[in-house]
């Protein structure tokens, strides 16, 4: 059961955190974001938090926003402006906060050691919040005694903060709410695998 739990919502969460909503890959997903009462299903979080997250995200979905969906992905994950939430676990977990730090080297290190070539188009680093997210389903369908250790040493160490600022920075209630329902959903992870997440300062 929980193997199923991270894989359904790891890859609908990984894939509106990394790819932008015109993308051939969101485009299915956005279509059933769009029809009513999905939320019911969802297998992560108390009812309330999850119908007040997906009530956010149905409102960003309606017209009357003077800002596109696709601008708000790429003001709040590319740029070219200052990234008030940056999506990278070494912002966070690196003294110097930069990419490919120490803690992106280590997760490609145990990447290896499980023999995970991780699908990344872009070539960024492997700890973006949405390729970690669907690197957790990836791993709940084919290695699952690997998701306990990715998500207790690589990402529950940093992703709450990340989704506390990407919820302030939004500016737009769908991504406030994908922040919100993210932030749910990685809790019931967190108690369902009975995880402590690895101590880590975070410098960001």
């Amino acid at each position: 059961m929980a193997r199923q739990m991270v894989s359904l919502t790891g890859r609908m969460l990984g894939a509106l955190l990394y790819y932008a909503p015109d993308n051939d890959n969101n485009m299915p997903l956005f279509a059933q974001l769009r029809q009513s009462g999905w939320h019911q299903t969802w297998p992560c979080g108390d009812a309330a938090p999850v119908e007040q997250a997906a009530q956010q995200m149905t409102l960003g979905l309606q017209s009357g926003y003077e800002e596109r969906l696709a601008d708000v992905w790429q003001r709040l994950f590319i740029g070219p402006d200052h990234l008030e939430a940056p999506p990278w676990g070494s912002v966070y977990l690196d003294k110097e906060s930069v990419l490919f730090g120490d803690s992106t080297l280590a997760l490609r290190l145990w990447l290896r050691q499980q023999g995970i070539e991780p699908c990344n188009e872009a070539r960024e680093p492997e700890d973006h919040i949405g390729l970690m997210l669907m690197l957790a389903a990836w791993c709940a369908e084919h290695q699952p005694d690997g998701v306990p250790i990715l998500l207790a040493d690589h990402l529950l160490p940093w992703a709450m903060r990340y989704l506390d600022l990407l919820e302030q920075a939004a500016g737009h209630p769908f991504y406030q709410g994908v922040a919100a329902l993210t932030r749910t959903t990685l809790q019931d992870w967190q108690r369902v695998y009975r995880l402590t997440p690895a101590p880590r300062q975070l410098f960001y």
